[in-house]
């Protein structure tokens, strides 16, 4: 194997451990307060989503658009193995002596087959949007402007993925719905500018791995 694929398998795992992260996590909301006059309120879980889409733009500018949707699919299949293993563990009546009662399980991971349905339906779109918009800015920039098909094709994207996930959630009522617009706007507002200031670490890594593909060649 070499460096360059130890790289896209590397990618591909911290790829698909924040998607599962993400939704078995989500149920918890916080407040963030980045701003002096403003917080940011949203689930836990959507604070690791923004490094999905700079790892999926990594991989499309060294790999190409079908390895990046492989992985978005292995890990869209890793969601599936998880929510049916959480799912029989569901199942499984506790001990008496248990410190986590049945109750508190179901509480807790219970909906994640909502969130994990919500989830993969908005990332497989957003993903295979962004994968194409990147390129499509790479093409007609002349390969040029690395921050503008960054974070152009991840703007779209995220608003897209938080839409669809935060609909879902509220359609089948985890979350109010009345705080269904309010999360949309925290969600994308909080993603997007944690797009804009990874930009620097996005240069790193594309300088780190094209450097690895120099040495390669």
């Amino acid at each position: 194997m070499t460096r360059l694929d130890k790289i896209y398998v590397s990618l591909c795992s911290l790829f698909c451990v924040l998607t599962v992260i993400g939704n078995l996590t989500y149920q918890k909301f916080v407040s963030l307060p980045l701003l002096p006059v403003y917080s940011f309120e949203l689930s836990v879980g959507a604070m690791v989503y923004p490094i999905t889409f700079l790892i999926t733009d990594l991989i499309v500018e060294f790999y190409g658009k079908d390895r990046a949707m492989f992985c978005v699919r292995l890990s869209i299949l890793m969601n599936i193995i998880t929510a049916g293993i959480i799912y029989g563990m569901n199942l499984m009546p506790a001990a008496q002596w248990s410190n986590v009662s049945d109750a508190t399980f179901h509480k807790v991971f219970g909906f994640y087959s909502i969130a994990f349905t919500g989830s993969i339906i908005a990332c497989y779109i957003a993903q295979f949007i962004d994968t194409r918009v990147y390129l499509w800015i790479k093409k007609i920039t002349g390969g040029r402007h690395l921050w503008l098909r960054s974070n152009g094709s991840t703007a779209l994207s995220i608003l897209i993925d938080t839409s669809i996930v935060i609909f879902f959630l509220t359609a089948f009522s985890v979350v109010p719905k009345e705080q269904m617009l309010p999360l949309i706007i925290n969600g994308y507002s909080f993603k997007l500018a944690f797009t804009i200031c990874s930009t620097p670490l996005f240069y790193l890594c594309v300088a780190v791995i094209g450097a690895k593909k120099q040495n390669h060649l």
